[in-house]
């Protein structure tokens, strides 16, 4: 295992027994807490759910608080999040704070960083938010089945000072697998998760299929899409709108127009301004020629505000190119969908530089794919070998896009760069975060059959 001593303490400290009481199930979400001494900003539960997806169905869904995708936390960059996390699922389970800079005991990881939060547990997360943006959270233990029925939620992160932005939305995309009454069915299946991944078959916009969206009319509205789901690329596209990009995956860029469409890989997100049409008039975000949902103007009588300056930039480390050293990963195809249902592990269908990661080897991370030096700047060459996009995502640091054999690069900082087929990329990072971290594809299905690695900082 990968924990020191220290780490091991330290968890077994944050975990304490807590009883659930009389209805204490109900209490799904406590929200923010009044009082200054308690020792954290907000109480977070996991439940079960009843939520109706498909009309007049329910499903049996998990959730952090009273919706699935979960209650969204918020907090101005900077600070500190304090979040106790309370279990009462019928399995272990923790959170991941998906993009965000933050000490290795926060970052989720069951025996990486943390041991799993058991039922009628709790555990106290504790940091400080260096980077503005539109981040999320969800489980890293079962994640197939702890993601596919709920368990996902978006984390906001303010910028210090006033963006110019009056108005805000904030879209979290996600399928389910789901029938038609809205019972789950295979959220893995291994013929799928060899090629694409095991999609869900609803789609829904804050848990609602075929969402309605209102926007006020005239009036320029900050939106910021997530993608939460456990498989699916999103092509986004809204015909008709004056809209331009402010960031990406929580870090800003010089704003530009959306132009036809942005594909958006499971975990990545984008932050839109959008100018809304006169009132009555609506818009169609869609998925390619699938419509998701829509965005309606209703009527508005505040004076109309001018497209807001660009954000303020995060304090990530440039890095530095010149002298970089550069590694290489390799993402290719195992060639095998057979299951070893003798020793009951996951088919080995994916792998990294010629390792497979084995999610039921608990000291998988004790054999770093590599081990970089603190403050030393590195670039990553990315090479897909295989006919699927892959989402890939580091824990516990940012990098910066710098190049790609396949499209015209911008630079941009970012924790989740989508890898398209037979693509091979550049990208840029100070290793300046201590600690070992998950390098893997955000399909839930590749990471879980052996599309993941650890890479050691020290």
């Amino acid at each position: 295992m990968s924990f020191t001593r220290r780490q091991i303490l330290g968890g077994l400290a944050g975990l304490v027994v807590v009883g659930v009481g009389a209805g204490g199930a109900s209490r799904y979400w406590l929200g923010k807490m009044a009082d200054a001494e308690a020792g954290h900003d907000y109480e977070l539960i996991a439940a079960p759910l009843d939520v109706e997806l498909v009309a007049g169905h329910k499903t049996r869904a998990w959730a952090f608080g009273p919706s699935a995708p979960g209650t969204e936390l918020r907090v101005r960059q900077g600070e500190w999040l304090r979040v106790r996390f309370i279990n009462h699922l019928p399995v272990a389970t923790t959170i991941h704070w998906h993009g965000i800079r933050l000490p290795l005991e926060m970052d989720g990881v069951p025996y990486v960083s943390q041991l799993p939060v058991l039922p009628g547990e709790y555990f106290d997360y504790k940091f400080r938010v260096p980077d503005a943006g539109s981040y999320w959270y969800h489980p890293h233990v079962n994640s197939s089945e702890e993601l596919g029925r709920g368990l996902v939620g978006p984390l906001i992160i303010e910028e210090r000072e006033p963006t110019g932005f009056k108005y805000e939305q904030t879209l979290s995309l996600k399928s389910w697998h789901v029938d038609e009454q809205g019972e789950f069915v295979a959220f893995s299946i291994p013929r799928e998760a060899a090629r694409g991944g095991t999609a869900g078959r609803l789609s829904t916009i804050n848990g609602v299929a075929q969402a309605v969206i209102d926007l006020p009319a005239g009036q320029i509205t900050r939106v910021r899409l997530l993608n939460l789901d456990n498989t699916l690329t999103y092509r986004i596209n809204i015909p008709g709108v004056e809209a331009q990009i402010y960031a990406l995956d929580g870090n800003p860029i010089t704003p530009r127009p959306l132009g036809k469409e942005y594909w958006l890989g499971p975990g990545m997100r984008i932050c839109l301004a959008i100018k809304a049409p006169p009132a009555g008039e609506e818009l169609s975000l869609r998925n390619g020629p699938v419509r998701l949902g829509t965005l309606r103007s209703v009527a508005n009588n505040d004076a109309p505000t001018p497209w807001p300056p660009a954000l303020p930039p995060n304090p990530v480390a440039e890095p530095d190119l010149a002298n970089a050293e550069k590694l290489n990963f390799n993402f290719e195809w195992v060639g095998s969908v057979s299951v070893n249902v003798d020793n009951g592990k996951p088919p080995s269908l994916w792998q990294i530089n010629g390792k497979a990661w084995d999610i039921t080897d608990k000291t998988c991370a004790d054999r770093p794919i590599a081990t970089l030096k603190k403050g030393q700047s590195y670039i990553f060459e990315l090479k897909n070998m295989t006919q699927y996009q892959h989402p890939i995502h580091l824990h516990g640091m940012s990098f910066k896009v710098i190049a790609s054999n396949r499209h015209k690069v911008i630079p941009y900082f970012t924790d989740t760069y989508l890898l398209g087929k037979n693509e091979r990329a550049q990208v840029a990072l100070v290793a300046d975060n201590p600690g070992v971290w998950m390098f893997h594809c955000h399909v839930i299905d590749h990471m879980e059959t052996g599309l993941m690695a650890a890479i050691e900082v020290a």
